[in-house]
């Protein structure tokens, strides 16, 4: 056994490394979790939540790589992983001969395989292991991995525990970094249609006379239903918008499914249309829902309609 590394306690971070301390993957004298996050606190609270398992807090995510033989990162956006990853103390800096990375994150493909070359050209192993789920299943250990990279890394043994510990299913598409990457665009650019289509149904049922909540019990009943509706659609029609997928995230991931399908050369006019609600709603700072749980663009729906329904809830 070895120490574990974990990179980024955000809200999916902080679920996957739970799950490995849980389920007793690490926080052992001889397989301690080593962690690091660019809020230290979380940190700390995690220690705080596990006060008999073996948790090392490093200063930076290169002493996390130096001290572990796997590390795993999960970095909120493109933005955050570019700077832990290419900083001075960061990811890359630790990579040695030996070292492997899983990087969690959505990405553009183009990310992940900048990170693939760089971490090999220093004699070290990446994989690519983007997530299905969001913040309840990563704390359920219910995430599904889509992963594509190092064969080594998939089959290591360490890493097929914690994988097993943090997600219900595990997919490898092949040793070409990226595929992983896009089967995660093509499944959140269809999340994010869905939600938008749903939040447009609903508004409509509101606004002709129907009742919300019955609506989604018939919903609920036929061939279109959805764990995604019957979690989501309550909560939303008591403006309930709790993060669980913040919705600036679900916007980018589907700006860049909308970009994979274009380079493709597929026509994504639902998509593109899906993508464009969603932008309008991230970048509206009247309503405020950036960092809210991407259902919120039911918000954005009732905004841009005309209905007395739409009005009054608005106003109310």
């Amino acid at each position: 056994m070895a120490p574990i590394g974990f990179v980024g306690l955000g809200i999916m971070g902080e679920g996957m490394a739970i799950r490995l301390l849980s389920q007793d993957v690490a926080g052992s004298d001889d397989a301690p979790l080593v962690v690091w996050n660019r809020t230290a606190s979380k940190c700390d609270a995690l220690k705080e939540r596990f006060p008999d398992k073996v948790i090392h807090t490093k200063g930076s995510a290169r002493e996390v790589v130096e001290a572990c033989g796997v590390t795993f990162s999960m970095l909120s956006t493109p933005e955050a992983s570019r700077a832990v990853f290419e900083g001075a103390d960061g990811t890359l800096a630790g990579v040695s001969e030996g070292k492997s990375v899983v990087d969690c994150a959505t990405l553009a493909e183009a990310d992940m395989k900048r990170m693939d070359e760089r971490v090999r050209s220093k004699g070290g192993q990446f994989m690519e292991a983007p997530v299905s789920g969001s913040k309840g299943p990563a704390h359920s250990g219910q995430l599904i991995f889509l992963c594509a990279g190092s064969e080594s890394i998939r089959d290591d043994a360490v890493v097929q525990s914690a994988l097993k510990a943090m997600g219900k299913a595990t997919h490898f598409f092949g040793t070409e970094v990226g595929r992983g990457t896009r089967a995660k665009l093509v499944v959140n650019s269809l999340m994010g249609t869905m939600m938008a289509a749903f939040g447009e149904g609903l508004a409509l049922a509101e606004s002709v006379g129907l009742d919300g909540s019955t609506m989604l019990e018939v919903i609920g009943q036929g061939a279109i239903q959805s764990p995604m509706y019957a979690l989501k659609g309550p909560k939303m029609l008591k403006g309930d918008h709790a993060p669980n997928f913040p919705l600036q995230h679900a916007h980018k991931d589907m700006k860049l499914a909308v970009d994979m399908a274009r380079e493709a050369g597929v026509e994504n006019a639902v998509t593109r249309s899906a993508e464009e609600l969603f932008r309008r709603a991230r970048e509206d700072g009247e309503l405020g829902v950036a960092e809210e749980d991407f259902s919120a663009v039911f918000e954005r729906v009732h905004k841009e309609s005309k209905s007395d329904y739409s009005k009054k809830r608005k106003s109310g």
